[in-house]
């Protein structure tokens, strides 16, 4: 089982269509998928077609110990993947937290208990540094970080670098830098061009081959509780996801050899 966790510090940045795509395209791929609705605002809930406001358990009652990953679980209706899902408890969550025990390691504890049940399972961390983001960079082998090719986003990549570091040396030795994907991409654009080069520069194969494009059906799809690349599979952005998902599935077995 291969924990991701999809995070930036940066709102906006397409972290939650990244982790829904993913998913959806993963499973589409045959890959058993789990996404784990890490954010208060259960976007990634909504955009895998369930309603948040009518859930009775949710990936919170798995935070604070009143249920088992089992009993949390649900089925993305228009996904096909399994989902812990989110809605505004979870914001609760962060203070029931700090007063339990091993507090940063209540995902992992409950990931766990289930590692044969799956192949992958993406984590979709809210854009603060908070304990539910902990617990997400806590419970993954590495970070995924989608990031879109303009100046402020080189800013907020350093943070949260920083942090994975931080993590690694006290929290969780196992976490890494999977990769970064250029999301929301606009090949017109000088600077995109620009900063894209310098991603590559720096961070060399860590970044993905794969480059999603700026795409209008992506950007609907989650209106309508549908992953984008099974919203319009046709679309330029569903393409992208589908060939990321494909050279995340390369990654990992070549680690394997």
């Amino acid at each position: 089982m291969h924990i991701f966790a999809i995070a930036n510090q940066k709102g906006g940045v397409g972290k939650t269509t990244t982790t829904v795509n993913l998913a959806a395209a993963l499973t589409k791929l045959g890959q058993r998928t789990l996404l784990v609705d890490l954010d208060p605002q259960g976007n990634s809930t909504m955009g895998s077609g369930i309603d948040k406001a009518r859930l009775t358990c949710s990936v919170y009652h798995l935070l604070v110990g009143l249920a088992e990953l089992a009993e949390a679980k649900v089925a993305s209706p228009t996904g096909g993947f399994d989902l812990l899902p989110a809605n505004r408890d979870l914001a609760g969550a962060e203070i029931e937290l700090v007063s339990l025990d091993q507090r940063e390691l209540r995902l992992k504890q409950a990931l766990g208990q289930h590692a044969n049940d799956y192949d992958f399972v993406l984590i979709d961390c809210p854009p603060s540094l908070s304990l539910l983001t902990l617990n997400g960079l806590c419970a993954a082998h590495g970070v995924v970080i989608p990031m879109q090719c303009e100046y402020y986003a080189l800013e907020g990549l350093s943070d949260l670098v920083n942090t994975i570091k931080k993590v690694h040396a006290n929290l969780n030795p196992d976490l890494k830098i999977i990769g970064l994907l250029r999301v929301m991409f606009d090949t017109r654009s000088t600077l995109s061009n620009q900063v894209s080069a310098q991603l590559e520069a720096h961070f060399g194969d860590k970044v993905f081959t794969t480059v999603v494009p700026r795409n209008v059906r992506l950007a609907e799809a989650p209106s309508y509780g549908i992953p984008g690349v099974l919203f319009d599979p046709s679309a330029k952005g569903a393409q992208a996801y589908l060939a990321f998902a494909a050279e995340m599935i390369e990654r990992v077995n070549s680690w394997k050899e």
